[in-house]
């Protein structure tokens, strides 16, 4: 977790609290030890922020200091949870970091009750290790794409017949039960979409595509279907 990310949690953590919080608690909750809370305690009391308290006893935000909490209705907020609980189960590992620090931010600005909701929710998305999420191999078709790398891997179709291919990634896409990756094929000389599941080997070339209007996302959509509405 970022420095910056540590501090605004802090921050939030303390924001409406009538009794002083342990510093001991925001170690574990932050996945750090006392000593590094007790640093950015002192670093945020020196930039300013009304922090009152010691270790060994705790913090409180000076009163009048509070922060207005995030304007979130019961049901916003149960969509929120559930979708961190997904990414974080079918996201990869990459955005599964994302996605918990992203609720931890979300519930630390939440007034009582709208915590206490967040926790009632009955949806789930168990993270099991054997799952293909976990491999990492999801997230390095992610960079590939963010960064237009030319990808190099032996795949096997639906009836195990292996390829070899050389392609353009351009999107993943999640399907529910599966993902898939659209891509400009060389091989093919066409779009193809392949399922991350049945890549064999991947290798990367070192070469970095160009935008082309033939063969880039737009000219994917146009041919397989459009882009996902809010995209």
């Amino acid at each position: 977790m970022r420095r910056a990310d540590r501090l605004f949690l802090i921050i939030h953590a303390l924001r409406g609290r009538r009794t002083a919080l342990p510093a001991r608690t925001l170690a574990e909750t932050l996945a750090v030890s006392l000593r590094t809370v007790y640093r950015d305690v002192a670093d945020l009391q020196l930039s300013g922020v009304p922090i009152e308290g010691e270790a060994g006893i705790g913090y409180l935000l000076r009163k009048g200091a509070d922060i207005p909490p995030l304007m979130f209705n019961a049901d916003e907020l149960e969509a929120l949870v559930v979708g961190t609980r997904f990414v974080r189960a079918f996201g990869g590992k990459r955005l599964s970091v994302g996605a918990r620090s992203a609720l931890l931010k979300i519930q630390a600005v939440l007034p009582p009750d709208l915590q206490a909701r967040a926790q009632r929710t009955r949806i789930y998305a168990p993270e099991l290790k054997d799952r293909f999420e976990s491999t990492g191999l999801l997230d390095r078709l992610h960079e590939a794409i963010e960064q237009r790398r030319v990808l190099r891997f032996r795949y096997a179709d639906h009836s195990g017949e292996e390829t070899g291919r050389d392609v353009e990634p351009l999107c993943l896409a999640f399907w529910g039960g599966s993902w898939t990756l659209g891509a400009w094929c060389r091989f093919r000389g066409d779009f193809r979409n392949f399922r991350p599941d049945r890549i064999l080997q991947l290798d990367e070339t070192g070469e970095i595509f160009t935008d082309d209007p033939e063969r880039g996302l737009e000219a994917y959509f146009r041919r397989v279907g459009p882009p996902p509405s809010d995209a």
